[in-house]
Parts: C-alpha cells; sequence; structure tokens
C-alpha cells in the first residue's frame, strides 16, 4: 500500500500546552509513523507518514490542537504522495512509531 509523507510546521501558541503529547496521541490512533518536536522558533515541526487518509485526518487535527492550544497556522515544508521507501526511511531516521523527540 502506498504512503504519504508529510513534513510539517505548526505556529502560534503550541509549546508549553501539550501540543506535541496530543500530536503523537493522534498519529498513534491513526497508525501513522513520525516524529515531531518543539522548534527554537517557538513552532512544532515533525513529519507523519501513511496512508492518505490517515494524513488528510491528521492534518486536520493539527489545524485545531489540543483545546489549551492556538494554532496560527500550519505549514506542509513537504509533502509526498506515493513517497519511495528511500524518502521515508530517511525522513522517519529509524523511528518506527510516532514519537516526541526533544
Amino acid at each position: 500500500m502506498s504512503e504519504d509523507l508529510i513534513q510539517f510546521k505548526v505556529t502560534g501558541e503550541v509549546q508549553g500546552v501539550n501540543f506535541r503529547h496530543y500530536t503523537q496521541k493522534e498519529a498513534q490512533k491513526l497508525g501513522l509513523k513520525g516524529h515531531c518536536y518543539n522548534h527554537d522558533d517557538s513552532s512544532v515541526q515533525g513529519v507523519a507518514v501513511g496512508p492518505e487518509d490517515k494524513i488528510k485526518q491528521f492534518r486536520a487535527f493539527l489545524q485545531k490542537g489540543p483545546s489549551a492550544a492556538e494554532v496560527h497556522s500550519v505549514e506542509l515544508i513537504k509533502e509526498s504522495k506515493g513517497a519511495s521507501k528511500e524518502e521515508i526511511d530517511k525522513a522517519l531516521g529509524g523511528t518506527k512509531g510516532f514519537e516526541v523527540r526533544r
């Protein structure tokens, strides 16, 4: 089955409000692989890989985030439909599930 890959950047009030934790929970619920982390510019950035319909649901979650967050924008730094195995492996960097990175 073909998998899509997105690299995302979420800006707004997204640090210090458990955004990464809830992002991980949502990704796990959807069966996605990837990771997210707090960036120095106060955004949350990450990578997600999975079937197109699950990525679409994940993107909808990123737009609103958890209740304590205030999302201003979601930027897709990269979007690859039907990503190659090599592209996915490089983006995941050894991640098996979906993890929060520090």
